[in-house]
């Protein structure tokens, strides 16, 4: 039995534990062909991997990132990796996956908020942090009253690039 002081992540680690041997097999395998590039390959592990264990919310979120790499379904990627994350919403690398599939499409902003919100429960997370600092930080727009997409910040902010890269030799 959990006592108070035993919060959400001991019911998360609980609730690991009982993952059927084979959806746990399916579960590794497929992360390793994800982790390896072969996105495609481990669509089908990972779909058997959820249909042994439903409600684990890893499987769930790493079958949507397997969905959005390898076979572009981004809608269904997102659904499933949004649905684990509000079961854990603990758990970083839930929102990391979820940054990993917005990223899929190029949708950079959503996928730093999520990156952000995987931060604030681990700011340790070193994946974490290292996918926000791939994506490098943004400089404020020259005009900052105006619309970061406006095209005087846009036009302004181009010729800022092309100064400070000749200026600066880079």
């Amino acid at each position: 039995m959990l006592h108070e002081g035993d919060g959400l992540q001991a019911r998360a680690k609980n609730g690991r534990a009982e993952l059927p041997t084979s959806a746990r097999e399916a579960f590794e395998r497929g992360q390793a062909l994800l982790a390896s590039g072969d996105a495609a390959a481990a669509i089908g592990l990972l779909r058997e991997a959820q249909d042994a264990a439903p409600e684990h919310a890893q499987i769930r979120s790493t079958l949507g990132v397997a969905l959005a790499l390898g076979a572009r379904d981004f809608e269904t990627a997102r659904s499933l990796c949004e649905s684990a994350a509000k079961q854990e919403f603990f758990n970083p690398d839930l929102y990391l996956n979820l940054a990993r599939v917005y990223l899929s499409v190029g949708r950079r902003p959503e996928a730093l908020r999520y990156l952000r919100r995987g931060q604030m429960i681990d700011p340790g997370h070193q994946a974490i942090r290292e996918a926000v600092h791939d994506l490098g930080l943004r400089r404020v727009p020259i005009v900052p009253f105006l619309p970061r997409r406006h095209v005087v910040n846009r036009m302004l902010g181009g010729v800022r690039s092309l100064f400070v890269d000749r200026i600066l030799g880079y």
